[in-house]
């Protein structure tokens, strides 16, 4: 079994020196090899595609991971999107032609099996974005996957004679916030949506 991956120790408490490492450690983590299609190009692809069927999508993740999930359910939905998070009281039933992206960054949980399981059962697509493809139960319901390569909790280890800058899944929680972004620039440029179109998508009762 490989080691866990290491973070650099903070060179400075000052808040630009922990702004710069945080941001430079997530960034790494999107110049790592992996033997997967890159996660940005998995998810426009998908996302485009759905889109061009007249599907719907739907996100679902725990925890903190789960929070990143709604975030980016936020910004499909303002793309034109019809987007749902699952468990929320007006998600409509998924069915073919409709695509599930889920998360389980270290390789399964319980729920995130479970509702793949009944995603795919019903004809959707399921896309599973994961640090750790290889291990966990999940990858085996997904149709594609999006391979984070962060550190996770399955592999956050205490550092001797401190503590991490990122503890537990912060390294990944915080990578799939900056690949959404992402998504959502190069996803909007393939819908052709205008920054007034998107805008004009956003809530007013607040």
């Amino acid at each position: 079994m490989a080691a866990p991956p290491t973070q650099p120790r903070p060179l400075g408490t000052s808040m630009p020196a922990l702004a710069s490492q945080i941001c430079n450690h997530i960034a790494s983590v999107f110049s790592k090899p992996t033997a997967h299609p890159p996660a940005l190009d998995v998810l426009v692809s998908e996302l485009s595609a759905v889109a061009s069927r007249g599907g719907r999508v739907f996100l679902y993740g725990v925890g903190r991971e789960g929070l990143m999930m709604k975030a980016l359910c936020m910004r499909l939905a303002h793309l034109g999107l019809s987007a749902h998070s699952v468990f929320d009281v007006t998600t409509p039933p998924i069915a073919g032609g409709d695509l599930l992206l889920a998360s389980a960054g270290p390789g399964g949980f319980s729920t995130v099996e479970a509702i793949c399981s009944v995603a795919r059962s019903h004809g959707g697509r399921v896309v599973l974005l994961t640090a750790q493809p290889e291990t966990g139960t999940c990858a085996r319901h997904a149709n594609a996957v999006a391979h984070v390569p962060a550190q996770t909790m399955a592999d956050d280890a205490a550092e001797e004679g401190g503590r991490p800058l990122l503890p537990m899944g912060s390294v990944y929680e915080g990578a799939m916030f900056v690949l959404f972004e992402m998504v959502v620039y190069r996803l909007g440029e393939a819908l052709g949506e205008s920054p007034e179109a998107v805008r004009s998508r956003h809530t007013n009762l607040e």
